[in-house]
């Protein structure tokens, strides 16, 4: 879920920056040209940040034109992990359930899709059963089945040929391992996995081995989507997926550019969700994000796919003569530094909590965009979009409060409790490919100087971040006492977010994520518990709990909870952002103002 960015000299980046901050600081106040989008035909400045723009200006017809500076991972339902890429495959695509098609926190909710309602759930929640609707339909006329649907979620199983994307089902129905996949599969029967079952082509029964209060969240990511097993071209399938939406594959030419043209079999009586309001839908790929600001900017293009912002280039400018075509949302990632207790002195929780107020979180904020472009100071590890979330109401360390610049006197006191009154050496592991993080290093770096940390800054391969911070081994071979890194919800819960970073089941020997190495009996306890709470209100309460045991052990300094400047065109109507996609526009429905 990132973008590449080429870094430049630091003294242009911190002027570029400067420039930037000034500008949105005007933007938050309101100022600046066409915030009423009457010179141009745009909805206004944030017209569309949690709200609908433009919603009764929108025609059938038209080519809505994206443009993106990376590709996706995979267009493979299966295999694609990028958050823009799971909006996107809604086009051609469909499942049991999926989110709703509205703005904000009431996004992130499910509704049925393929199914005619959400789930019947028994056997104390590890029964679900779902009834597929009438007339859904194959680009090719064939009916959806049930059988389609299982089969879709079976490729989950073949890792070995399709990996890379989210394994929650594989985890959820199969914890033991015990199916082999569907092109391994050598049972007898051949009915595939025993945990879903497919009574007729309407109806399919997942059983799960123990209750998963967040199943049906999964079920709505695409890697639940239906395959058909005659069309699947396995590790091919990326290049030309088969259509269950209302839209197409017509061409697609990896890095270069993707064309979506209508399903002429798709029935919108089927289909609750989707209005495909376009007829064509178009991506073109270009490896310089300034290019691809600057199409932004003269109208060749209506958004960005990747929605991770625009870069401060074209943000610049933007700002200042395109205001109106502007959102500013919260991305429900945080950005963080973590501490992994395998790296001495990073084993005891005062030389951590030194770190933590020793830092500038103002300047942790600017050398990452500042309020707007970089969002507001993290004092806490859940982001707004997770239910149990508090933003900046629980702040343990003052972080946007009274020690907002930092308080030395209270590093130093946490330096004195773990042994270390005089500071101490270390190393910040950034990616090399993220300016951004490398001017939030350097941040903290200045920091922590004062209060006698001394912290150099290693900047690795961001392409190969599995094997380098990924390994807990390599970590504390190379004293990375200090990582940068940033994180999302999968699905908007604390579980969809928190799992990977702070259950001790998940530390992993390659591809880790829980980079402090949390082992906390409480934290594993409080997940343990909230799997088989089916009570949303209960749910809620653990995630709270969670996140404040995890800051309470002190084993992150959040920076931001961080915010995108984002363009949409004029042509651009029923436009609005959504918790769904962290923030992102929903791309489902998005319509033109003329069919032109």
């Amino acid at each position: 879920m990132t973008t590449q960015r080429t870094s430049g000299r630091r003294k242009q980046a911190m002027a570029a920056a400067a420039v930037v901050a000034a500008l949105l600081t005007t933007a938050a106040c309101g100022g600046g040209n066409d915030n009423s989008g009457s010179k141009n035909g745009a909805a206004g400045f944030d017209a569309a940040n949690n709200k609908v723009a433009q919603a009764s200006e929108v025609k059938k017809g038209g080519t809505l034109k994206f443009g993106g500076a990376q590709d996706a991972d995979s267009w493979d339902t299966t295999r694609g992990y990028y958050g823009f890429a799971w909006n996107f495959m809604r086009y051609y695509s469909r499942q049991l359930v999926t989110n709703k098609t509205e703005p904000g926190k009431e996004g992130a909710k499910l509704t049925p899709d393929l199914a005619t309602g959400l789930a019947k759930v028994s056997d104390d929640g590890k029964t679900y059963t779902y009834t597929l609707r009438d007339g859904i339909t194959w680009e090719d006329g064939k009916p959806i089945t049930s059988k389609d649907v299982k089969y879709g979620i079976e490729r989950v199983w073949a890792q070995d040929v399709l990996s890379g994307g989210p394994t929650y089902l594989k985890d959820f129905l199969d914890p033991d391992g015990k199916y082999q996949g569907p092109y391994k599969d050598t049972s007898a029967d051949h009915l595939g996995l025993k945990a879903i079952d497919t009574p007729d082509d309407k109806t399919i029964v997942f059983h799960l081995p123990k209750a998963n209060a967040d199943f049906e969240e999964v079920l709505a990511l695409t890697s639940a989507s239906p395959v058909r097993q005659d069309k699947d071209t396995k590790s091919k399938y990326a290049l030309h997926p088969f259509s269950s939406g209302p839209y197409k594959f017509q061409s697609y030419n990896p890095g270069k550019d993707l064309t979506l043209v209508r399903n002429t079999n798709w029935k919108q009586s089927s289909d609750p969700i989707r209005k495909a309001y376009p007829d064509k839908i178009t991506v073109q790929f270009f490896s310089d994000a300034n290019q691809l600001d600057q199409r932004l900017l003269n109208g060749d293009l209506d958004l960005d796919i990747n929605q991770t912002g625009m870069s401060p280039q074209g943000r610049t400018t933007a700002l200042k003569e395109h205001k109106a075509n502007l959102d500013n949302p919260v991305s429900g990632y945080i950005r963080y530094a973590v501490f992994p207790q395998s790296v001495k002195p990073f084993d005891n929780e005062h030389c951590r909590k030194a770190v933590i107020y020793g830092a500038d979180h103002v300047s942790l904020q600017t050398a990452r965009g500042g309020p707007v472009a970089g969002g507001d100071i993290g004092t806490n590890m859940l982001p707004p979009s997770v239910p149990g979330a508090e933003h900046q109401k629980y702040d343990p360390y003052e972080l946007a409060g009274a020690n907002k610049n930092g308080n030395a006197a209270k590093a130093k006191e946490e330096l004195k409790a773990c042994g270390q009154p005089n500071g101490f050496s270390t190393t910040i592991a950034v990616r090399n490919n993220k300016p951004v993080e490398v001017a939030t290093a350097q941040s903290l770096q200045a920091s922590l100087k004062k209060i006698g940390i001394n912290a150099q800054i290693d900047q690795f391969d961001g392409s190969q971040t599995t094997g380098i911070i990924g390994s807990p081994d390599n970590v504390k071979k190379k004293g990375y006492g200090i990582i940068i890194m940033g994180w999302g919800p999968d699905f908007p819960t604390v579980q969809g977010f928190g799992l990977p970073l702070w259950d001790s089941k998940y530390i992993l020997q390659s591809g880790n994520n829980n980079y402090a190495l949390i082992k906390d009996k409480t934290i594993d306890g409080l997940f343990d518990t909230y799997v088989n709470t089916l009570d949303d209100a209960k749910k809620t309460e653990i995630a709270t709990q969670i996140n404040h045991k995890v800051m309470e052990g002190g084993y992150y300094l959040p920076f931001v909870f961080e915010k995108f400047i984002n363009w949409r065109s004029n042509r651009l109507a029923n436009v609005y952002t959504t918790d769904a996609y962290s923030g992102q526009y929903d791309f489902v429905n998005l319509g033109l103002k003329s069919a032109k």
